[in-house]
Order: structure tokens, then C-alpha cells, then sequence
């Protein structure tokens, strides 16, 4: 407001010094003190006043205009500030928690649960059963390679491992290794090519150990050819075929023996099956 009235009063001063009275006109005489009017027309110092008054009054209004908004608009953003405040629900004091409480119950749990649990009995050394009552299948299970399973296996049909097992098999049909068994195994056949096996091995019929095959364990079986490596008993009923390949660590009771060039044997071989008495024999010497 104060811009605008020292605004109008300078203009009314330059106005005024622009257009001199008559009387300064008419007394000056000398070249030096006449003024000269370089405005076109004669100015309306009325008009230009009223024109002022008028832009005042509409700055005045404008900024008026403006306090008010503002002052609504501040209104409004409080009174929905105020209704956000009144709509958010009012938190529920949390119950201080009591650590020694929370230390006990655990310490309870522990010891329920260590009550409860059962102590783990160390698998035994017995083969898995074999389904005696079930025909045999001629379904083949296959154990791929890259598995890992923990457990016995016992199946009515035959078997193929070319992964692991940690446990018992057992089969009515043919077992076929060629990766790895830590346990005992029990079926009609069994043969093993590149394979490990830890464990016993029980066959109805005949037992097969391939080139680049491992057992740990005893072998019992009705007849068996051995080409792999053996650290324990051979105990068959028929014939035993030690192959070229072949290292036996331990003793061999079979019917009869074939043994290769180049098999290497050590323990003791007995054919303690075979027709022949041998005892008798040798006790009819005496008598002569």
C-alpha cells in the first residue's frame, strides 16, 4: 500500500515540473530559462491519477483475494489433518515382555523334548528279508545314478543300482550294482560290475563279481565267478571261477575250484562240498 501512494505522489511531482505555471513562463526573459514542451499533447493529470487509483484498488483486491485462499486452503488441510487423526486407530500398549518367563519356558521345551525323544539303535548287520511267499515280478526297480538313498530296500522284483544305498537290499529277482551298497545284500542273483559294496552278500542262485569291483564282506552263494576284488569268506555250495582279474582275501569253500593264470589268493581253499571223501581215503591207506 505504501509503494503505491509514494508511487502516485512522484508521478505527481514530475507532472507538475513537466508542465511549469503561466506565470513562470511569462516573467522568464532569458534563453537559459525557457522551457521547452516536448510532450505531444497537454496531459490529463486527472485522468492519470484516476487511472492509478484504479490499478491500487485491483492490486488490493488481488492480494486479498490471495490471503483468503491461503487461509481457506490452510483451514482445510487442518481440519482433514485433524479427521486423519481422529480415523487412525489408538495403538494397544505392548505388555513388557518378561525375559526370565521366555528363558524358563524354553529351557521346558528342551527338556520335554529330550525326554520324549527315543535313542537311535545301531542298524544290524542282518540282510534285508526277501518276499519267500511272493512270486517273483518281472518288474525292474532302478535306482538312478546321482541318488542317495538312506534306508533297507526290499523289493518283489528285481533291482538296478546305479546310485547309493546306505542300508539293506533285498530282492526276489536279480540285483544288478553298479554303484555303490553300505549293507547287506540278499537276492536270487546278484551281479556287480565297477561296484562297492560293504556288506554281506546272500544269493539263491549265482553270484557274479566284474572287473573293477570291490565287496567287503562275505559271499554265499550257489556258484560264483570272480573277477573284481574280495576281502572275506566264499562260501559256495558249487563251483567257484577265480578269473585273471581276480584278489581274494580270505578263504574259499566251494565244491570245486577253477582258478586263472594270474588270479591272486590268499587264505584257504577247501572243496569241502565236493562227492569225494577225502578223510575216507586216506584212512583206507592205513589199513593196507
Amino acid at each position: 500500500m505504501g509503494f503505491f501512494k509514494d508511487f502516485k505522489d512522484d508521478f505527481s511531482q514530475a507532472v507538475n515540473e513537466l508542465m511549469p505555471g503561466e506565470d513562470n513562463l511569462e516573467s522568464g526573459t532569458n534563453e537559459d530559462d525557457l522551457v521547452v514542451n516536448t510532450l505531444e499533447g497537454e496531459v490529463d493529470v486527472e485522468s492519470e491519477l484516476s487511472k492509478l487509483d484504479g490499478l491500487l484498488e485491483q492490486v488490493t483486491k488481488q492480494e486479498a483475494e490471495k490471503a483468503a485462499a491461503a487461509k481457506k486452503a490452510a483451514a482445510a488441510a487442518k481440519a482433514a489433518q485433524a479427521a486423519k487423526m481422529e480415523e487412525r486407530p489408538v495403538a494397544e500398549p505392548v505388555a513388557a515382555v518378561n525375559t526370565e518367563n521366555v528363558i524358563n519356558a524354553i529351557q521346558e521345551e528342551k527338556k520335554m523334548a529330550d525326554t520324549m525323544t527315543t535313542p537311535v539303535t545301531p542298524a544290524t548287520t542282518t540282510a534285508a528279508p526277501v518276499m519267500q511267499n511272493e512270486e517273483i515280478s518281472d518288474e525292474t526297480s532302478v535306482i538312478t545314478e546321482g541318488t542317495v538313498i538312506k534306508g533297507d530296500i526290499v523289493s518283489n522284483g528285481s533291482l538296478d543300482v546305479r546310485g547309493q544305498v546306505d542300508g539293506n537290499v533285498g530282492c526276489n529277482g536279480k540285483l544288478v550294482v553298479t554303484g555303490v551298497v553300505n549293507g547287506n545284500s540278499n537276492a536270487s542273483e546278484v551281479f556287480a560290475d565297477a561296484a562297492k559294496i560293504e556288506g554281506e552278500v546272500v544269493s539263491t542262485g549265482t553270484v557274479k563279481i566284474g572287473l573293477g569291483s570291490v565287496i567287503i564282506g562275505n559271499v554265499t552263494s550257489t556258484s560264483a565267478v570272480i573277477a573284481g576284488a574280495i576281502k572275506g569268506d566264499i562260501d559256495v555250495q558249487g563251483p567257484v571261477v577265480v578269473d585273471t582279474s581276480a584278489v581274494v582275501m580270505g578263504n574259499i569253500k566251494s565244491r570245486s575250484v577253477q582258478i586263472n593264470n594270474g588270479a591272486v589268493i590268499e587264505g584257504f581253499c577247501s572243496q569241502c562240498y565236493s562227492d569225494v571223501d577225502v578223510q575216507s581215503l586216506f584212512d583206507s591207506k592205513k589199513g593196507m
